[in-house]
């Protein structure tokens, strides 16, 4: 049985909390939920030990809190145990938890504020968490509607066609749990310089492409047990592509592959999960090579 890593939000905003142990009970997973608190106490007046006090007091309030919210959307007998840690930088906190492979999925409420100058806790665990990141989206999550993978069938990378395998299994083992229809959809992205010069002509480009992804689409159906029909490649930038088919089929969940670059580098560029979770307005889960 695997284990869900929920991060619980301060606020009534908070969608994990509901969204993970839905998700957990239909995969059969146990779930920890693990909240943050902080304030700095340097300033109030009294010993370490009043300070001290205080800090027990408002890590007890907040754990009441969450165990009410926890009671109040768990299913009966579910596994579920509750930790309130006093931290100020979560994400470095979630990786040291996450290594060696102890949970299956970190499961967290989006915050799309990444900027130039401040990279927000999503940004830090889609680059560094070494467990998949399932970024909740506000929106209602809706159980009927389709779980959509998303691929990079024209890579050479052996690492990214690993990376492939990984989101496709992934994203069949969530549809089959929530007992809905799996799409998966490939950008074939034209090298914007290359159409501008007329180097390529973009009608032909995209053909060629299309005949060089099928045999890659047919061995992926093979190994995974998916009807080929499943896979639909289209024209267009990635990002553009991924947010405009999950908002055609109303995807409830999307599953991707990043390769989770940082530095500077990042900051410029961005990743394409990154890009992707600034307009997309569903639930997505990114996963990082080798996890």
């Amino acid at each position: 049985m695997g284990k869900l890593l929920v991060i619980a939000d301060l606020d009534d905003k908070c969608v994990a909390t509901p969204r993970g142990l839905e998700l957990a009970h239909k995969l059969g997973h146990s779930v920890d939920v693990v909240a943050f608190a902080y304030a700095s106490l340097r300033r109030l007046t009294g010993d370490k030990a009043e300070q001290e006090k205080l800090k027990r007091q408002l890590l007890d309030q907040r754990e009441l809190a969450l165990r009410e919210r926890i009671d109040s959307h768990a299913r009966p007998g579910q596994d579920v145990s509750l930790r309130v840690v006093w931290m100020k930088d979560i994400h470095e906190w979630i990786s040291k938890r996450c290594a060696g492979g102890k949970y299956d999925l970190v499961v967290k409420t989006g915050n799309r504020s990444g900027t130039f100058t401040y990279t927000s806790t999503d940004w830090h665990l889609l680059r560094e968490c070494p467990a998949p990141v399932l970024i909740a989206a506000e929106k209602k999550w809706s159980r009927t509607k389709p779980v959509l993978a998303t691929l990079d069938l024209g890579t050479r990378s052996r690492t990214k066609q690993e990376l492939n395998d990984a989101v496709l299994a992934r994203a069949k083992s969530y549809a089959d749990a929530l007992g809905v229809e799996l799409r998966i959809i490939a950008a074939i992205e034209i090298p914007t310089l290359l159409a501008d010069l007329d180097i390529v002509d973009p009608d032909s480009y995209a053909k060629e492409q299309r005949e060089a992804m099928q045999p890659r689409i047919s061995k992926l159906a093979e190994a995974h047990g998916i009807p080929e029909k499943a896979f639909r490649t289209k024209r267009g930038p990635v990002a553009k592509v991924i947010t405009s088919e999950a908002a055609r089929s109303r995807a409830q969940l999307v599953v991707m592959g990043t390769v989770g670059r940082t530095g500077v580098k990042a900051k410029l560029l961005g990743n394409t999960a990154e890009a992707v979770l600034q307009t997309l307005n569903t639930d997505v889960v990114a996963l990082k090579p080798g996890t």
